[in-house]
């Protein structure tokens, strides 16, 4: 870890810290906080996805369904209107969108090789993401004058890094460069995640071998063709065994690459000095 002790870690003129944590367990939030201290840049990972990695998928998506609406198709044809996309840090509702969700064409869904497509761009854009905080570290200081530096993962971090291997590529340069800070929850933080996912059910990323075999569980157990199944139905099912897959994923990468916070300590820190000074209670003294 690039800082070893609390003392090292208060004493340092640069402080540089990558949260990771389920999402809906605080890492924007917090980022947002240290953002409007002035002293901390903000990179979200989920942002870059968005804007650098797959903008053009998202807007040609966005236009393919345009074309379809004959009124529009004329616009977009010659050169009337144009479609973008508007991500922003509290609005990533264009990249979820394009990951969509798998299942009945007639309900919203995807065909399943086409969903497996969308993932697998996620997650070569995602990795590339993360490899990209290095030069952020340098962009935030040299062009803005940060000396602080906190880095916003997505809840799919865990998906595409082998956190027992000590020489992963994306780990290893992370933790080269940033504390890797995971944000612990409790059961009941787990079962609130569930609770709120039911309600409003979102696309997300999985590892490509748990997908296959969640979907051909799916299938089997509710006896359902491919291009029947609901495709809200089988994200509600899905989720919370997703959650289950990533926590000791989650664990190893703290205990092979950083340290843990608890939720409920992080729920507390209402300042950057706050946030200093928890992270300073989970290094050795």
């Amino acid at each position: 870890m690039i800082y070893r002790t609390a003392e090292d870690w208060r004493a340092a003129p640069k402080k540089r810290v990558l949260l990771f944590a389920m999402s809906g367990l605080g890492k924007t939030h917090l980022s947002n906080i240290l953002r409007e201290s002035r002293d901390w840049f903000h990179y979200s990972i989920d942002y870059r996805i968005g804007t650098r990695y797959m903008g053009e998928y998202i807007t040609d998506n966005a236009k393919a369904e345009a074309m379809k609406v004959p009124f529009l198709r004329n616009l977009l044809m010659n050169d009337s209107i144009y479609i973008g996309s508007n991500i922003t840090f509290h609005n990533l509702g264009a990249v979820s969108a394009y990951l969509g969700k798998p299942g009945d064409p007639a309900q919203g869904g995807l065909d399943i090789d086409t969903y497996k497509l969308r993932q697998d761009r996620f997650a070569r854009a995602e990795e590339q993401a993360l490899l990209d905080t290095p030069y952020f570290i340098d962009r935030a200081q040299m062009l803005y004058g940060y000396p602080h530096f906190v880095c916003d993962t997505g809840g799919s971090i865990c998906e595409w890094v082998d956190p027992e291997d000590p020489e992963d590529p994306i780990l290893t340069t992370l933790s080269q460069h940033c504390l890797m800070v995971w944000i612990e929850g409790t059961e009941a933080h787990t079962e609130e995640l569930v609770r709120r996912f039911d309600r409003d059910p979102k696309p997300m990323a999985y590892q490509p071998a748990f997908l296959a075999r969640a979907w051909d569980d799916y299938v089997v157990q509710m006896q359902v063709a491919p291009d029947k199944v609901d495709p809200d139905a089988f994200i509600r099912w899905v989720y919370s065994q997703a959650l289950s897959h990533r926590q000791p994923l989650y664990e190893a990468m703290a205990r092979n690459w950083g340290v843990r916070v608890t939720a409920e300590d992080m729920a507390r820190v209402k300042s950057g000095a706050d946030f200093v000074e928890a992270i300073a209670d989970a290094l050795p003294d």
